[in-house]
């Protein structure tokens, strides 16, 4: 059985901003929302059986406590904005596992749905969809993988290693030295993804750095490095089966009308056979 663990969040604003290379800027209130569900509806034409999406229910998390500049939904268009809770509507009338997060990111939804599903004995394979580096953390093996589509590329432990200069184990720290632009924290000053990746290396984790080099910066690095670690123990499914799909509900109808995509159905139905 393989797992694919799709983040939300990150598909609708990829289709909504490719949209935009078509549509003049004329933007269709569903347009964003209809290319996801067509996309995920692709990978289970694919032959994919179990599905789960994570999406950011609310943009800020418990992380936007812990450091004042944490990504927020500040600046998010409205158009955009106002697709979020119609992705999660379509994903659960189409009959896929959707994990709406709250207190929790996506990232921290799709980080605990890899956890569990690499538990199950069943699962032979968890693919992680998304290009985000946070994730890279999740990745064990050739058992937990991740699928980034915008570099056409996937990438099981070497390939994290190849990428980034660590093991999926040091990300955290790695980011953490780095800083990540999309989520707001700058890193420490002075030490570079090169750098980065040596001091790692040699020392190990953050926590394991000599007191020389990090001197009075240790504190902030141990902060950024909690703000980089995913969460992983979200309640989201007690059993593999729980994302195994099995069609459209009845629901499904009405909320293709909605959206103007009645072709979504039909294939969605097709599907099934």
């Amino acid at each position: 059985m393989i797992i694919h663990l799709i983040d939300g969040t990150y598909e609708l604003f990829r289709h909504f901003y490719g949209l935009r290379t078509f549509n003049k800027g004329k933007d269709k209130p569903y347009g964003a929302v209809s290319g996801v569900l067509n996309g995920i509806l692709k990978m289970i034409e694919d032959d994919a059986t179990h599905i789960g999406v994570a999406t950011d229910h609310v943009i800020e998390s418990f992380r936007n406590q812990l450091w004042a500049d944490y990504k927020t939904g500040y600046g998010i268009e409205r158009v955009l904005r106002s697709q979020f809770g119609p992705l999660e509507k379509g994903l659960e009338t189409m009959g896929v596992a959707v994990w709406p997060m709250v207190e929790l990111e996506a990232d921290d939804g799709l980080a605990s749905a890899a956890y569990l599903a690499a538990k199950s004995k069943r699962v032979d394979k968890v693919c992680i969809w998304t290009p985000d580096k946070d994730l890279a953390q999740c990745v064990k093996g050739d058992r937990v993988v991740q699928i980034d589509r915008r570099a056409n590329v996937i990438r099981n432990e070497e390939g994290v290693k190849k990428k980034f200069g660590v093991s999926p184990a040091l990300i955290p720290d790695w980011l953490a030295l780095v800083g990540d632009d999309a989520d707001g924290y700058p890193g420490i000053a002075g030490i570079g993804k090169i750098g980065a990746a040596n001091l790692l290396n040699e020392y190990g984790t953050i926590e394991d750095f000599p007191d020389k080099v990090l001197g009075k910066k240790r504190k902030q690095a141990l902060l950024f490095k909690r703000l980089a670690t995913l969460r992983t123990d979200a309640k989201l499914f007690k059993n593999m089966s729980e994302l195994h799909w099995r069609g459209p509900t009845p629901a499904f109808t009405a909320f293709c009308k909605k959206i103007g995509d009645e072709k979504l159905l039909d294939r969605a139905k097709a599907a099934m056979k």
